[in-house]
């Protein structure tokens, strides 16, 4: 074999190698509305509603399957000419307050608003007792006679020395 033959068969060999690898990345392209003014809408629509499988996603940026349906739901109410808020309530009725990347302060949702406030409110108080009690439990303690006397002696055996 030549060199260059040898060349050329590590090339395709090289390429057969990596193509089918590569066709295993692509995917399917996301569903686009065809108007684009409804693809605007549900994505400034969808950057407010909280991915039901991601939770710390929005549903404009997560790539879950269950995003994707309810993307294609969104487009679909769009399309029948509903409103955002009719849309969102549509979501909230289906799928709870959850949904919501900013849901409204109401009973159910007092402890998901103002719960840390509290819990850091509650740790503090009780950080600031257990520092008291522990001051008034860490006294000097006290020394024998025997010990100040020795304490005494080296203060002065060290004055002396230094002297």
């Amino acid at each position: 074999m030549s060199f260059f033959s040898l060349r050329k068969f590590t090339f395709l060999l090289l390429l057969m190698l990596v193509l089918p690898s590569s066709w295993s990345w692509a995917r399917e392209a996301a569903p686009v509305a065809e108007d684009p003014e409804i693809e605007r809408r549900m994505i400034e629509l969808s950057e407010d509603l909280r991915c039901l499988v991601c939770q710390n996603e929005s549903l404009a940026g997560s790539r879950a399957d269950f995003a994707n349906d309810l993307r294609r739901e969104i487009r679909e109410q769009m399309k029948d000419n509903k409103s955002d808020k009719e849309i969102v309530d549509f979501l909230v009725a289906r799928y709870g307050d959850f949904v919501l990347y900013r849901p409204p302060v109401k009973s159910t949702t007092v402890l998901l608003w103002f719960g840390p406030f509290i819990f850091l409110a509650v740790g503090a108080v009780f950080l600031v007792f257990y520092l008291k009690r522990r001051r008034r439990r860490i006294e000097e303690p006290a020394l024998s006679e025997k010990q100040r006397q020795q304490a005494e002696a080296l203060l002065k055996e060290s004055k002396g020395n230094n002297a």
